[in-house]
This record gives C-alpha cells, sequence and structure tokens, in this order.
C-alpha cells in the first residue's frame, strides 16, 4: 500500500464509523428522554478539569492564549444555539421535564467535527502547530458544552415556571 492509498483508507473507514453511529443516533433522537437539569452542570465541570490540567501541563505561549480565548467564544456561540435547537417540554400533569434531541442538533455536531478534522488536517500546508489548534480546539468544546447546556438550564426552569404557574 503506498502512503497516500493509507490515509485514504483512515479516512473512509473512519467515515463509515462515524456513519454507522450517525444511523443509530438519527434513529433514537426522536424519542423524548428525561431532562434533570440538576445534572447538566457535570459534563461542562469535567471537561473545566481536562481542559485546566492539560493547559497546567502544556500551557499555550503567546498569541495561543487569545486564539484559545477566541475559540472559547466561538464555542460558547454555538453551543448557544445547539441549545437552542434542542426540544424541552414540560408535561402538564407530573412537570417532569423531557429532551427531544433535533436533527439539526446532530448535523450540527457533524459539522463541528468535519470542521476539526480539517483544521488538524490543514494543519501541515497551512503551517498551524498542532499544539495550538488542539488547545483552540479543547477551548471550543468547553464553550460548546457550557453554554449549551447553560441555555437548555435557563429555558427549562422558565418552562417550568410557567407549567407551575399555570392552574390544574
Amino acid at each position: 500500500m503506498q502512503p497516500g492509498q493509507n490515509s485514504v483508507v483512515t479516512y473512509a473507514i473512519t467515515a463509515i464509523v462515524i456513519g454507522i453511529v450517525m444511523a443509530f443516533r438519527w434513529r433514537r433522537m426522536s424519542r423524548p428522554v428525561p431532562l434533570r437539569i440538576d445534572r447538566l452542570w457535570i459534563v461542562p465541570a469535567v471537561h473545566a478539569v481536562v481542559v485546566t490540567a492539560m493547559y497546567g501541563r502544556f500551557p499555550p505561549t503567546g498569541w495561543n492564549w487569545a486564539w484559545c480565548l477566541i475559540a472559547l467564544m466561538i464555542g460558547a456561540t454555538l453551543g448557544w444555539q445547539r441549545g437552542r435547537t434542542m426540544r424541552i417540554a414540560i408535561d402538564p400533569a407530573t412537570h417532569a421535564i423531557s429532551q427531544t434531541s433535533s436533527p439539526a442538533a446532530l448535523l450540527f455536531v457533524v459539522a463541528i467535527v468535519l470542521l476539526r478534522q480539517g483544521a488538524q488536517a490543514g494543519s501541515g500546508w497551512l503551517h498551524l502547530d498542532v499544539m495550538a489548534v488542539t488547545d483552540m480546539a479543547m477551548a471550543m468544546a468547553l464553550g460548546l458544552f457550557a453554554a449549551q447546556r447553560l441555555e437548555m438550564i435557563l429555558r427549562a426552569r422558565r418552562l417550568l415556571l410557567a407549567a407551575r404557574a399555570i392552574p390544574a
């Protein structure tokens, strides 16, 4: 196998695996699942610990800090948008909160993954520092996770307050 063919095979296998996972995920997406707003903080908190540990061990240098901050803000903006695509419903009788993922939310995540892969693949010919790209991707993911969940918490609380205000 030639060197160029190896990367094509790797990308093809990755695309097939992602396609299979996405097909299963797409089928389960229309089902409402319980939403525990008291647990939405866990993923951003764990990711913040990981990012802090990575930045502590291998801190960005120079302008990379600014790029990481910009990536964090872009991630927060994208996360807020992704959070808005999630359908949140309140059962009027029990006030149970449920969430249904939107196909737009899934396609949004796929687009972000493809963008990240493209940035990392292009780091060689764009002469980007791979560590800097990784630092920016981690900052962007942190902003995305935190803002998405914050938007969902705020919206779920508003919906819950409105449901409780309506007499049964």
